[in-house]
């Protein structure tokens, strides 16, 4: 496990530092990025970075559960989720 979680304004300024964009271009890069990726997903299409990730929404059934306070089942209803896949490129990187 990371000791240390990287966040978006260091990711910025680490992105900004190796390309010599201004990290408010950078920014407004990623933000775009995102933006773009979950509007894909929430239509049903599936986002492919070709070797570093995947995004796809993926359905799930309905299903009963239980309330771990109370041991009483509970009803979970179908819905969506987000099922995102590491490529091999990122798989490697982490070996």
């Amino acid at each position: 496990m990371a000791d240390k979680s990287i966040t978006k304004t260091e990711l910025v300024a680490s992105i900004a530092s190796a390309t010599g964009q201004s990290q408010s271009a950078v920014s407004s890069v990623l933000d775009s990025l995102f933006s773009t990726v979950s509007e894909a997903v929430a239509k049903g299409s599936k986002v492919s970075i070709p070797g570093w990730l995947s995004f796809e929404q993926v359905a799930t059934a309905a299903r009963t559960g239980r309330n771990p306070q109370t041991g009483a089942e509970i009803k979970i209803p179908a819905g969506k989720r987000v099922k995102v896949t590491a490529g091999s490129k990122l798989k490697a990187a982490v070996k």
